[in-house]
């Protein structure tokens, strides 16, 4: 999701935390509080983002730039500090959700692997739409897109939605494999510096990056828990490495060098010479 924003529609976000805290309290609050069930929540969590993703898309989306990310970044941390002197979720307090120790682990472990294989072919369906065409020709070039007739900040809204209610319904895995909620945790800027990180090692704007970044960010903090304190500096370093030796991302490199795409993003048109049915490249 932080893909589709970033390296599909030119948003880059600092504050994706924000809706990973709404999913995860919107779960607690319903599951563990209100003893509801848990799909109750997930569903809440959705509403509960879309609403707040429509109000602060009117100011946000009118930024540009290093403007739009600063203050995605401030709105995540303005509720962060909301929900810490909030009394009606335990303000800095939070939350156990006693219930996820309950759940049918299997179940579970499907809900994920739903949400991680749905937001692949979400976003792949997404590209292979006019929506899609829409989000690159505006990522590419603003001025070029609007004159085609483009209504740029509906479709940034609608990206910007759409990112926002995926990334809340992971929220709501996080907060249930974890079992608690806090502000601190749930709120924390970590959580987009790892989809920045691994979006930038894998690949950014490819279909294949985040996966092929998820799978080494993972592997990294695996290993590095053994080195605390210099876990961080560690991953900046080895991201500072690929930066230079590949800007593009692994992903990126290797379409540039040998042009292979694990899941290609291609639409097709009917040729004004010939009349057939031909191929048009993602990024053409």
């Amino acid at each position: 999701m932080w893909n589709l924003l970033g390296g599909y529609t030119g948003l880059v976000s600092l504050g994706q935390q924000a809706f990973i805290g709404l999913g995860g309290y919107s779960i607690a609050l319903l599951a563990q509080v209100y003893k509801l069930p848990m799909a109750l929540g997930v569903g809440t969590a959705i509403v509960v983002t879309i609403i707040f993703a429509l109000i602060i898309s009117l100011p946000i989306l009118k930024m540009k730039g290093v403007y739009f990310t600063i203050g995605t970044w401030i709105v995540a941390e303005a509720l962060s500090i909301f929900f810490v002197n909030w009394m009606f979720v335990n303000a800095g307090r939070g939350y156990n959700i006693n219930v996820a120790y309950h759940m049918n682990m299997v179940y579970f472990y499907y809900f994920c692997l739903v949400v991680g294989i749905g937001s692949i072919v979400l976003v792949c369906l997404i590209l292979r739409s006019k929506l899609g065409l829409a989000l690159m020709a505006m990522r590419d070039n603003e001025s070029a897109a609007e004159v085609r007739g483009i209504n740029l900040y509906r479709m940034k809204l609608i990206s910007f939605v759409i990112a926002a209610c995926w990334t809340s319904i992971t929220g709501c895995a996080i907060a249930l494999n974890s079992a608690r909620v806090v502000p601190s945790a749930t709120f924390s800027i970590e959580w987009t510096v790892s989809m920045v990180f691994i979006v930038i090692i894998g690949g950014i704007g490819t279909i294949e990056g985040p996966i092929i970044g998820g799978v080494i960010y993972i592997f990294l903090r695996q290993y590095l828990i053994n080195y605390p304190g210099y876990s961080n500096i560690i991953l900046g370093a080895i991201a500072i490495i690929l930066i230079i030796a590949a800007p593009k991302g692994i992903m990126g490199y290797l379409h540039d060098r040998m042009g292979w795409e694990l899941i290609p993003i291609r639409r097709r048109y009917k040729s004004a010479y010939t009349g057939s049915d031909e191929t048009l490249p993602p990024h053409e």
